[in-house]
């Protein structure tokens, strides 16, 4: 009796082990960049298809490529505002619908690389449009700039391409840019905030809250989404934790970096607010967009650790994979972006 109680517990020990093992390889299976997704998704309806493909442009501003995710930092946006969610899902659609009719590379649409930049151009439109939220006429110059970034992705490639450079954001900051340009704070249709450089503000305190530096590290996290609250904005974090723990630990890092010190992306950014604002034009994010690619242009020992555009995918996964990559070697890469 007693050898069949002990055998019994062993064996209960055993399933739930084997539970809790089945339970962890389902969530893993739903991290990094779901591959399997992508092969199940070929012969389904095309709206299903661009709902996948909107979802992985939605996290690629963020450097993550998961359609869950990209759902998570959606319901965030709606959580914080509901007009910039649906800003921001009208500016993805247009833009992926926009790379379909031209027939852009197909990898790189069902990648979301052309969902981003057209999801930050209409998210800012409506952040710096002074006419307030539910602004119907906003809807249009969104998904034309959001369709524009297309066209100047497309144009760019083939530039950057022969360094091996990912476009990026260069499409959403030269569209917004033109369009703050084009209308001004006293357009009829399209007003917006004027930007005023930080020097001409007046000085703040310069007593620093514990509670509020810390509570800054994960808002700036969110405010690469134009989200300015802390709940959607801890929503995002969780959901680039989904993609990738190593992405979430730098992109806190970098936030925490930039909350507390200056190094070289904060001073760019501080003289491009300053260079821009005179003209009443938002540095958006120009700043981060030249150092990086400035930082991805470095020779030398660093450049080892460089990984080709077409074999970037979750951190944790180029980790397992760098033996595989030599840098400097761009023969038989393929062309992609992050």
């Amino acid at each position: 009796m007693w050898m069949d109680t002990k055998a019994e517990a062993k064996e209960a020990s055993r399933n739930r082990a084997s539970l809790g093992r089945r339970v962890l390889s389902g969530l893993l299976f739903f991290t990094g960049d779901m591959e399997f997704l992508d092969k199940y998704m070929q012969d389904k309806l095309f709206a299903l298809q661009l709902a996948v493909w909107g979802l992985r442009g939605v996290s690629r501003v963020i450097l993550a490529n998961n359609p869950l995710s990209g759902a998570l930092i959606l319901a965030a946006l709606y959580w914080a505002s509901p007009w910039l969610g649906l800003l921001g899902t009208l500016g993805v659609l247009a833009s992926t619908l926009t790379a379909v009719i031209m027939e852009q590379d197909s990898d790189e649409v069902s990648g979301g690389l052309h969902g981003f930049n057209g999801m930050l151009v209409s998210l800012l439109m409506g952040v710096f449009s002074s006419a307030g939220d539910w602004y119907w006429w906003l809807l249009l110059p969104a998904c034309f700039g959001s369709a524009t970034c297309v066209f100047l992705y497309s144009g760019l490639s083939p530039v950057l391409d022969r360094w091996d450079l990912p476009v990026a954001v260069f499409p959403f900051n030269i569209v917004i840019v033109l369009f703050l340009l084009c209308t001004g704070p006293d357009n009829l249709f399209f007003p917006h905030h004027p930007v005023m450089p930080p020097g001409l503000l007046e000085p703040n305190s310069t007593e620093l809250n514990a509670v509020e530096v810390i509570r800054g590290i994960p808002l700036g996290v969110g405010q690469i989404y134009a989200c300015e609250t802390l709940g959607p904005s801890l929503l995002i974090l969780g959901a680039v934790l989904l993609y990738s723990p190593l992405l979430a630990a730098h992109a806190l890092l970098g936030s925490a970096v930039g909350t507390l010190a200056a190094f070289l992306s904060s001073y760019a950014d501080i003289a491009l607010n300053n260079l821009l604002g005179t003209v009443g034009l938002p540095a958006c994010s120009w700043a981060s967009t030249l150092v990086v690619t400035l930082m991805l242009l470095l020779t030398g020992s660093l450049a080892s650790y460089r990984i080709p555009m077409g074999q970037v995918m979750a951190p944790e996964h180029n980790l397992r994979s760098h033996s595989k990559w030599k840098a400097g070697n761009t023969a038989d890469r393929e062309s992609t972006d992050v």
